[in-house]
Parts: structure tokens; C-alpha cells; sequence
């Protein structure tokens, strides 16, 4: 299993992704940042998945967050999808959309999801 990293626009569409190699960590990636600077006036959520954790937000997950949302100048809601789960900083979004279960099969956890 690897985590992934989804940058969803503000209709629900995909517009990038990318991938580690790891089941615990998503390292920075230049490629990432330029995407999310590249995307920024559609960009409205940033989602990545935990394979191996906890359906929690980390302290990496956390101080990353607030450094998106600082250079952006505009809050972005955050997501972490686990097989048990979904997790999301804003609101209204605890309903899973349907790009959630496309991570968990690019994490590998395919057969892992709840039904």
C-alpha cells in the first residue's frame, strides 16, 4: 500500500495526482507544489490518503495545511481517506465524494473500504 495525494477542483473533478512509494509518508514533491500553485483559483481541496494510519490528520498533515492555506491567502478544506473512513476540515464534507474510493484503489486498499 502507498499513499496518495488527490488536488480536487471546485466541481468535483480530479485535477492532478500523484503517489509515494511509502505506506506512511507522502514526501514534499516539487511537481505538487507547482501543481497546487498552478491550480490555485480552481483548487478547493487537497486530499491524500493514510494506508497504514489513523483516520486522523497528523502534525506533518496539520502544519502543511496551515502552510497551503497561508500562501494561498483563502482557507482550502483538507481530506484523509483511510479504508475504515473518511475524514475532511470542512463542514459539510464528511459525505464521501466518489473520487474517495479511486484512492483507496491507488493506495492499494482495494477490498480493504468499508461498503
Amino acid at each position: 500500500m502507498i499513499e496518495v495525494c488527490f488536488l480536487i477542483g471546485d466541481d468535483g473533478a480530479v485535477l492532478w495526482a500523484d503517489r509515494s512509494t511509502s505506506a506512511s509518508e507522502l514526501p514534499d514533491s516539487r511537481a505538487r507544489w507547482e501543481a497546487i500553485w498552478r491550480l490555485r483559483d480552481r483548487l478547493t481541496v487537497v486530499a491524500h490518503t493514510h494506508p497504514s494510519g489513523a483516520l486522523e490528520f497528523s502534525a506533518v498533515d496539520r502544519t502543511t495545511m496551515a502552510a497551503l492555506d497561508a500562501a494561498l491567502g483563502r482557507p482550502l478544506a483538507y481530506v484523509v481517506v483511510t479504508a475504515e473512513g473518511m475524514r475532511s476540515t470542512h463542514p459539510a464534507g464528511e459525505t464521501e465524494p466518489w473520487w474517495a474510493a479511486l484512492m483507496r484503489a491507488a493506495s492499494g486498499m482495494e477490498g480493504h473500504w468499508r461498503s
